[in-house]
């Protein structure tokens, strides 16, 4: 009996394609172990968005060789697929597996070839591979992967390859099953899910229309979207939705127009900013959150300053804030006027708490509110509480010794909020 240890990092997409290969290979007799000292092989689903994720993966693979030295260490992911055969160079890497290989990662196990990474770029078709995993309490389906953008700071659309939409029927169905397993919620996730459908003649809403009619799922999610794809009939639609949770990910980068025609982001701060307040009137205590890149090539003190200041009046809930990173392959790695990382930190470290500000000003709009939640499967690690997630995306957990709550739909109010606890009772 083979063992193996699986580690990931990065987005949601990786966590669901986690979920295949630890399928693909539990169907193939392996088992799945919780320590690198008990595995034979140790997978590594990589990111790459920055040479800080490169290092932590290096990192992490040297350690399990470590840890053990007879393991087999496998990388996969965007790292693998973007320095390729580069890393089998390293004494502490026994594998390099690419993105589209790694969902049938068993197949590539068996071979002598220690390498397997085929150019992405070539691939028009999406990968329809389902999975079957319950342990969790909300289900994720990848709907979409590769990019079409080419912002000037990324190197994801190399790692990934062109935008690819898995089909409406496969979507529908997959949801569909994903129901009939008791899952009562689905995040749609992918590398660029407002691009889905680009590739079909259709567009993301026309999904959207068909998941609302045809699926019996309570509750779904949208990943992380461009504000330019949230469209006036698309906001139309989803406020009668029964089934979507008003919660948008906004894939924003600055709030400066100067730093965003650099970075080849195709819209005006302006123009999202009167999205995010047409979202906030809209829909009842929506959540909104963000991306910001701090200190890219070009960005001055000024600059900054716009994209505080921009940031300081939106009605955003909360800002996923880090500073930028050089990444080799990148226009961005050539682009002048780059910056220190003490600026980049500094001013990482500024929008971080006017995030911190924001969101306790949102939970505080929350406070002695009701909000249907879906408590979680397990309870909460550190406190022993129930928890669950809000329609709007807050997390909140209920002093109750109750064990029949698991993975049920339940009324709450939110009572406060302590020690970076959000505190909710149950509506009788």
């Amino acid at each position: 009996m083979k063992t193996f240890y699986i580690h990931t990092m990065g987005c949601k997409a990786n966590q669901f394609e986690s979920t295949i290969i630890e399928e693909n290979l539990v169907k193939n007799g392996f088992t799945k172990v919780n320590k690198v000292q008990e595995a034979d092989y140790y997978i590594l689903n990589s990111c790459t968005v920055t040479h800080k994720s490169d290092n932590e993966a290096l990192y992490l693979l040297r350690a399990a060789k470590h840890k053990n030295p007879s393991i087999i260490t496998v990388l996969t992911g965007c790292f693998a697929q973007i320095e390729k055969q580069e890393l089998l160079k390293h004494d502490f890497i026994d594998y390099v597996i690419g993105n589209n290989e790694k969902l049938d990662i068993y197949n590539y196990l068996e071979e002598k070839e220690h390498f397997c990474a085929g150019d992405i770029m070539h691939l028009s078709n999406f990968n329809r591979v389902e999975i079957s995993d319950t342990s969790k309490t909300r289900a994720s389906l990848k709907i979409q992967d590769g990019c079409d953008n080419r912002c000037t700071y990324c190197i994801i659309w190399k790692a990934r390859g062109k935008s690819r939409s898995a089909d409406i029927d496969f979507v529908v169905n997959q949801i569909n099953n994903f129901a009939n397993n008791g899952f009562h919620e689905i995040m749609l996730t992918g590398i660029h899910i407002g691009q889905w459908g680009k590739d079909l003649g259709l567009t993301l809403l026309d999904l959207l229309k068909e998941i609302e009619k045809r699926t019996s799922i309570k509750r779904y999610r949208l990943g992380s979207l461009n504000p330019t794809e949230i469209t006036p009939e698309m906001l139309e639609f989803l406020k009668t939705s029964e089934k979507f949770c008003p919660h948008f990910h906004l894939s924003l980068q600055s709030a400066n127009d100067k730093t965003l025609k650099s970075m080849n982001r195709f819209y005006k701060t302006k123009d999202y900013l009167e999205l995010i307040e047409t979202i906030n009137k809209t829909f009842e205590l929506p959540f909104l959150g963000s991306d910001i890149i701090t200190g890219f090539a070009g960005e001055t003190d000024e600059d900054f300053e716009i994209t505080r200041e921009n940031l300081e009046k939106s009605g955003l809930s909360q800002i996923h804030t880090f500073p930028y990173s050089i990444r080799k392959g990148t226009i961005g790695e050539s682009l002048p006027d780059q910056n220190s990382d003490e600026i980049k930190n500094k001013r990482a470290e500024i929008i971080k708490e006017i995030s911190r500000h924001k969101l306790e000003e949102f939970i505080n709009k929350n406070t002695g509110k009701t909000h249907e939640i879906i408590v979680e499967k397990h309870r909460d690690k550190h406190s022993g509480n129930l928890k669950g997630l809000t329609e709007n995306y807050l997390s909140v957990q209920i002093i109750s010794d109750r064990e029949d709550l698991y993975n049920t739909l339940q009324k709450v109010e939110v009572t406060g909020y302590k020690n970076g606890i959000i505190y909710a009772e149950l509506i009788r």
